[in-house]
């Protein structure tokens, strides 16, 4: 029951502090830029909303996906990517098939970040 009082509470304060004129007005002015730099404005529209749902639900940014970020601006796609990702004192404690778990888990994860990355390199926002 708190749950659900606390999100109506966040419900009114958005209402009353106008977020979502704001939203309307940032993914217009986005949607227009995009438009301007000849790129798609759905797709950008679509990842402006993406991010604002998952701010009215109050995730956070995802820790490994800002860490892939950080790597990939500053080094760009290297051939080491996994083996810079990974936890190495924890990797240190695990045998040998719970390794090759990890580094698959690690590696799906990657490449899901990274095509994350990919899409919002492409928007251009």
């Amino acid at each position: 029951m708190e749950d659900l009082k606390c999100a109506a509470r966040r419900a009114k304060r958005r209402l009353k502090t106008g977020y979502w004129q704001k939203c309307k007005a940032a993914a217009d002015e986005t949607a227009e830029k995009a438009r301007s730099m000849g790129l798609n404005e759905d797709k950008v529209k679509s990842g402006i909303y993406g991010r604002v749902l998952s701010d009215v639900r109050g995730e956070k940014p995802d820790d490994f996906y800002l860490r892939v970020k950080n790597l990939l601006d500053t080094c760009g796609e290297v051939s080491d990517a996994i083996g810079r990702l990974t936890d190495k004192d924890y990797y240190a404690t695990l045998t040998y098939e719970e390794k090759q778990r990890y580094n698959l888990e690690l590696s799906a994860k990657y490449l899901s970040a990274l095509e994350k990355y990919r899409r919002e390199k492409e928007s251009g926002v």
